[in-house]
């Protein structure tokens, strides 16, 4: 009888043991996948802005919308910097603008699903992002190497401590199921 009792409590603090350790774990997980889940979510309201901003300017001249900005922020227009844009700003048409505009607000409604998936810790949200993330890795890195600046470099970095830091939560969910699986045989 008393064997039975002692065996009962050690699996009762063993099970006790297991369930404090995975909410410990898990409350730390959880704090990642939300600044993660929130770093895609601000992603989407950017590019929902970038989208929106450029349908506004379809059928507008961008030139002059972009000079009247210049002219609001007192920027001095004999920079090279508004040189180059004034440029640019003649070359863009309303159908690019369209084109920008719709690729933006679908860019925007993936990074709703993967932002809002990650932060509710769903499992789907955590593959879906790997895979989305590990697919642009190669694009970001030709990009750099054709044009290298400190924003591409900054933006590779980011995504790859994303998709290196989502590969480590689902090795660790591995083996804690793993682990589950070989204590419950």
């Amino acid at each position: 009888m008393q064997i039975r009792n002692s065996l009962r409590e050690r699996i009762n603090m063993r099970r006790a043991r297991s369930k404090t350790g995975r909410a410990a774990s898990k409350s730390g997980h959880q704090r990642g996948l939300l600044l993660v889940g929130l770093f895609k979510l601000s992603k989407a309201v950017f590019f929902t802005a970038v989208g929106a901003g450029a349908l506004q300017l379809v059928n507008k001249d961008v030139g002059a919308v972009l000079m009247s900005v210049i002219d609001a922020l007192r920027i001095d227009p004999e920079r090279r910097f508004v040189g180059i844009l004034m440029d640019h700003a003649g070359l863009i048409n309303s159908h690019e603008l369209r084109r920008a505009g719709v690729l933006s607000f679908l860019y925007a409604v993936v990074c709703v699903v993967e932002g809002t998936g990650l932060v509710l810790e769903k499992g789907w949200a955590e593959y879906f992002t790997v895979i989305l993330t590990a697919m642009g890795l190669p694009w970001e890195s030709y990009e750099l190497m054709e044009r290298f600046s400190t924003y591409k470099v900054a933006l590779l970095a980011i995504n790859l401590g994303v998709l290196l830091y989502l590969l480590w939560i689902l090795k660790k969910k591995r083996e804690g199921e793993e682990a589950m699986a070989r204590t419950s045989i």
